[in-house]
């Protein structure tokens, strides 16, 4: 008897105190971010439908801002998957597994990652434009002063089309590449300008969310920042050419979203604006619910957290989190059943016999012995407006993030296993290329190439090469990758 009670005073011990009618465990978690996190968990037991509909609480800088009404239509939804990268075709749910995406699964055991419950990159991500097509992507004058303002694509691209500058220095990226690389067809000015045509002439407008930003996102950790202005000759052996950090980045940007470079991903693809609900507010289409909470939680601590290498979230709810390359995270734990908020996993970790007000009992993992709830506060960076801003650094990068609640799932060895989010608008879909990946043109030149120093013309081998990609809107990855390495010399 003895023996049993005293197993009952340390189950007390290792969940919650006041369950047994003891005080509150001591407990280091910041008194405000408990109080923030309680607060949204008691609305979420007082109207789960509406917490699980509502937006989650963010953080930082913003994107560049879209207009509330074009938000609010929720019209992007169906289209950008267009432009997203390809998801699974397979069953819903089949690839939603962390090993699917992170470089190593090497921690599975939420009690083995305490000691990383907090952890940023050494450096964020760079921030770059998401050259929207509304204004001719990379073909768009950033820093001519004489620019027209406004969201009108035939007016602004016209201008590209048949203005020339004041001063040489504020030609478009995409000009600027092609008169590196002899194209006097402009052809890849060109190809930008006409990117949004089909738009305008269905509709008489670019919507003008629409951009390069799945190109941004991976060129923005594939590739080493650019730092300095670096001066180049161009192909006609006379010309000198400013390419400035925003420059370089743009070009980086255009090659990974006009290539086909390997990438992996888990998560879902919702087409739906509306889905259907349960009535707690839950998803009931896998494939607007996914990713998983679990599999999210494994791919945050083991991408980031271990591998130190970022991914690219991208989320369905609004246009500000789709395809934005995360930066870091940090995370506390709260207890299901009393919607209490601890620093302390055995504080919040609660027995499935214990936890009798689950929401979502009827969704668990089958092998599921404990739920533990989860406050994590994860951290990406978001867009920029280019500049002629010399040198450029982490400094000048945007972060924002957003905070998401979700209980984790965890079987008898204290693995995850599965989970739920607390709010639908979630990360949906991750994706990331493999470490040492190489976006390429189309016919980029192979075997070992020469060495380009900026102070003589580019190869002719590259000038040809580069004026045929440039039809397919791909800028020459020898020619972006020199550039990128003369900028930081």
């Amino acid at each position: 008897m003895k023996s049993t009670l005293s197993k009952l005073v340390g189950l007390c011990a290792v969940t919650l105190s006041a369950a047994c009618g003891d005080p509150e465990p001591t407990d280091n978690l910041d008194p405000i971010t408990k109080a923030q996190i309680e607060d949204a968990l008691a609305q979420f037991e007082s109207n789960p439908s509406a917490f699980m509909n509502a937006l989650p609480q963010k953080a930082g800088a913003p994107s560049p801002a879209f207009s509330a009404d074009v938000v609010a239509s929720r019209a992007f939804i169906s289209a950008k998957n267009v432009l997203r990268k390809d998801g699974p075709a397979d069953a819903p749910g089949s690839n939603d597994q962390a090993k699917n995406l992170v470089d190593a699964v090497s921690v599975t055991a939420l009690a083995d990652m305490h000691a990383i419950r907090s952890s940023s990159l050494a450096e964020s991500a760079w921030s770059d434009d998401y050259w929207g097509l509304y204004a001719g992507s990379t073909a768009k004058r950033y820093s001519d002063p004489a620019f027209p303002s406004g969201e009108d694509w035939k007016v602004l691209t016209d201008y590209v089309r048949t203005k020339q500058p004041m001063n040489a220095d504020d030609l478009s990226p995409a000009e600027k590449y092609d008169l590196l690389v002899g194209d006097t067809g402009k052809t890849l000015t060109k190809f930008n300008l006409d990117e949004g045509k089909p738009y305008y002439d269905s509709s008489g407008k670019v919507e003008t969310w629409m951009g390069i930003c799945h190109g941004w996102a991976p060129a923005s950790f594939m590739l080493q920042r650019p730092t300095k202005v670096v001066e180049v000759l161009a192909a006609d052996g006379r010309t000198k050419i400013k390419f400035y950090p925003s420059d370089i980045k743009a070009l980086g940007s255009l090659l990974w979203a006009n290539t086909s470079p390997a990438t992996k991903f888990i998560g879902g693809r919702c087409n739906v604006k509306d889905p259907a609900k349960d009535a707690n507010g839950r998803i009931k289409d896998t494939a607007c619910r996914d990713t998983n909470a679990g599999t999210w939680h494994l791919a945050v601590v083991n991408q980031i957290g271990k591998a130190r290498r970022s991914m690219v979230i991208d989320a369905t709810y609004d246009y500000e989190v789709w395809n934005q390359p995360m930066y870091g995270y940090s995370y506390s734990y709260f207890n299901p059943q009393t919607n209490k908020a601890y620093a302390t996993l055995s504080y919040a970790k609660v027995a499935v016999a214990d936890y009798t007000n689950d929401k979502f009992k009827a969704y668990r993992a089958p092998g599921t012995t404990h739920i533990v709830g989860v406050s994590m506060d994860a951290r990406w960076t978001v867009e920029t407006y280019p500049s002629h801003n010399t040198p450029d650094s982490a400094n000048r990068d945007a972060i924002s993030g957003a905070r998401y609640l979700y209980t984790l799932e965890l079987d008898a060895a204290g693995k995850i296993i599965g989970g739920e989010w607390h709010q639908n608008a979630h990360p949906d879909f991750l994706w990331v290329p493999p470490p040492g990946t190489r976006a390429v043109s189309a016919s980029e030149p192979t075997g070992t190439q020469p060495v380009w120093d900026g102070r003589t013309a580019i190869p002719t081998t590259w000038q040809t090469a580069a004026r045929t990609s440039s039809v397919y809107g791909q800028p020459l990855a020898n020619v972006v990758e020199s550039l990128v390495r003369l900028s930081r010399q």
